[in-house]
């Protein structure tokens, strides 16, 4: 697993590399342009190629690019969609540029409550930014179901991705905290394995691509989209080192969103690993249960 965290890419895009190595990550996830605004920051070839180099002299070996909040795919509103769109793809090029493993994308919301329209209407957006760009993965992430968010369910990610074409460009990024939120028990390792069985039969996991480890402040089940430190919310230390030690995780970026001072820093990080190994250890105590094999799907 290669742990990480969501670091700033204030002043270049090459300081995230630093800010990354830093705090001891193996992976970082950054905003391509600034996530109160509309309008995207303009980098150069120059850019990228600084950024490549720095990481390829790190110890960092993954990227996710996190579009940002103010996107909207699923809107009812044609000017939503079209700016929607448009930064979409903007952070598509940009993965492209720096060598990015995904975007990460929020799909969108259905604020008036018809969630098979709204599901058509994000698929249209999200097929139109993958045909006006190349190469960079798009990862759609679960969402935790408040305020009509898409993606609350395996079921509703398997109709957005068939909505989107199914693009082999398509993944899933898993956050815990949004998977405990909206009624998956991953606190355990035998609730892990049940909501991976799930997930398997319904969207199939090669469709999984990175991950967000965030503890939760609301119960199981809750729909609320509230991160806690890590080890200090309903999951706590153990849920966080179950997460950590799922072996079908292994190789995947996961990414630390929340810290002490809001950014996750060097200590949070190394909690991570700690966790990670605590889970491990105590895997290879108790013995591994029986994993599913990966669907075809």
């Amino acid at each position: 697993m290669l742990i990480g965290a969501h670091v700033s890419p204030s002043g270049g895009l090459a300081k995230a590399i630093e800010r990354g190595v830093e705090r001891g990550a193996d992976a970082i996830q950054i905003f391509n342009q600034s996530p109160r605004m509309w309008r995207p920051t303009a980098y150069s070839e120059d850019d990228f190629a600084a950024f490549r180099q720095a990481m390829d002299s790190s110890r960092i070996n993954a990227v996710l690019i996190h579009a940002v909040y103010l996107l909207n795919c699923a809107s009812e509103d044609r000017q939503i969609r079209d700016k929607s769109r448009r930064s979409l793809i903007q952070s598509l090029r940009v993965g492209a540029g720096i060598g990015a493993a995904g975007v990460v994308l929020h799909p969108g919301s259905a604020k008036k409550g018809d969630v098979p329209r709204a599901i058509k209407r994000a698929g249209t957006v999200i097929r139109q930014a993958l045909s006006e760009s190349e190469r960079c993965e798009l990862h759609l992430e679960d969402t935790a179901g408040a305020g009509g968010t898409l993606g609350r369910s395996f079921e509703e990610l398997t109709d957005l991705f068939e909505a989107a074409g199914g693009d082999g460009r398509l993944g899933m990024c898993l956050d815990s905290c949004h998977l405990y939120a909206s009624g998956y028990d991953i606190s355990t390792r035998q609730g892990l394995q049940q909501t991976l069985e799930h997930c398997d039969r319904v969207v199939g996991l090669k469709r999984l691509r990175s991950l967000h480890l965030n503890d939760s402040t609301t119960k199981l089940g809750s729909n609320r989209d509230r991160h806690a430190l890590l080890g200090e919310g309903e999951l706590g230390d153990s849920g966080c080192a179950v997460f950590l030690s799922e072996p079908l995780f292994d190789r995947l970026p996961c990414v630390l969103e929340t810290g002490e001072e809001g950014a996750p820093s060097a200590a949070d990080v190394a909690k991570a690993f700690n966790l990670r190994k605590r889970g491990v250890a105590q895997r290879k105590r108790t013995g591994r249960s029986k994993r599913p094999a990966r669907s075809k799907k």
